[in-house]
């Protein structure tokens, strides 16, 4: 297998919310996790890599002129890190050319040991800015909602602000699941630990993907849970000290 090449499941050309500015997002196939609010679970499936990074890049190339000042390419997924190799060409190719590069994370293949942390440092040397999805802060109920423990999720977050890699969190508000006031205040003592975090994110949990897992042939485990109400959303926002408190 050429680790090179990128198994790509869709690509979003004028995106506005994975990162500063107008972004060309590339979603990536593949991913571990099993989160039960998965919106995207027909990217869960790995698959053969055929994208070599500059015929990419030159596609990304084409919007350029919309990015101006802020924009730039977002890698998502899926989980890009499981495509470490192809991402980190891709950016190491954009940064020499001046491109702003974010990388849309959940951290769970993180690791301090071996060829893969190299891999990750390597990327971070290439990486502006990192989205990093942090389901739930409770390691037990982040089991649950996801079949992963998060301490490699957590200690990925300690790693990017020992490194001073500027850091977006964000947080699927997921009501009878994370929304729970005790689990938000930990969640907030644990980014307010960290000194590189340039905003947190509440995004409200919404059912538009329970389709595409009835037509992968599986059950949508959240049936029946609806999205946060406004006011449990301000509430959320309030305690993560996100400064979009009001509902």
């Amino acid at each position: 297998m050429n680790n090179n090449l990128g198994a790509i499941h869709s690509i979003e050309t004028f995106g506005s919310v994975d990162g500063p500015g107008v972004r060309f997002v590339v979603f990536l196939q593949g991913c571990r996790m099993r989160c039960q609010f998965c919106h995207n679970a027909d990217t869960w499936q790995t698959k053969e890599g055929d994208v070599k990074p500059a015929a990419l890049l030159a596609k990304a190339k084409r919007y350029q002129t919309y990015w101006r000042d802020q924009g730039g390419i977002t890698v998502s997924g899926g989980e890009p890190l499981l495509q470490i190799d192809f991402v980190t060409e891709l950016f190491r190719l954009a940064k020499a050319e001046g491109i702003h590069t974010t990388l849309d994370t959940c951290g769970q293949p993180f690791t301090r040991e071996g060829a893969m942390f190299a891999k990750i440092e390597a990327l971070m040397a290439v990486t502006d800015l990192v989205l990093l999805d942090i389901k739930h802060i409770d390691e037990k109920a982040h089991t649950r909602l996801t079949r992963w423990s998060n301490r490699n999720i957590l200690d990925f977050a300690k790693y990017l602000d020992e490194i001073g890699k500027p850091v977006w969190i964000r947080h699927v508000l997921v009501p009878t699941i994370n929304d729970e006031d005790r689990y938000l205040i930990a969640l907030d003592r644990f980014v307010s630990s960290l000194s590189n975090v340039e905003r947190v994110e509440v995004l409200p949990y919404h059912t538009m993907g329970a389709y595409k897992w009835k037509a992968l042939g599986m059950d949508y485990p959240l049936e029946g849970v609806e999205p946060p109400t406004p006011a449990r959303i301000a509430n959320a926002n309030r305690l993560l000290h996100t400064g979009k408190e009001t509902d």
